[in-house]
C-alpha cells in the first residue's frame, strides 16, 4: 500500500490592484471624438475590454462603453478588426 500524500494547499495570488485611470487622473475625459484614447479599451478583434482586465471602475466602464458605441456609430472607430479573410 502506498502512503497517502497530503493535499497541496491552494496558493492565493496577491497582485497589485488595478486603479481606474479616469478616477486617478481627473483631467482625462471620456469622449467619442477621441478614438485614440478609446482604442486602449478595445481588443484586437474589436470587442470592448471588460472591467476586470482593463481596471476601469464600474461608473467609468458604463460611460466608456457608451462613448465607444457612439464612436462606432459616427464611424470614428470600426465595429470589428480591419483584417478580412
Amino acid at each position: 500500500m502506498k502512503p497517502e500524500q497530503p493535499a497541496a494547499p491552494r496558493q492565493r495570488r496577491f497582485g497589485r490592484r488595478k486603479v481606474c485611470p479616469f478616477c486617478a487622473d481627473k483631467t482625462l475625459y471620456i469622449d467619442y471624438k477621441t478614438p485614440s484614447m478609446l482604442k486602449r479599451f478595445i481588443s484586437e478583434r474589436g470587442k470592448i475590454v471588460p472591467r476586470r482586465i482593463s481596471g476601469v471602475c464600474a461608473q467609468h466602464q458604463r460611460s466608456l462603453q457608451l462613448e465607444i458605441k457612439r464612436a462606432r456609430i459616427m464611424a470614428f472607430m470600426p465595429y470589428s478588426s480591419a483584417t478580412a479573410d
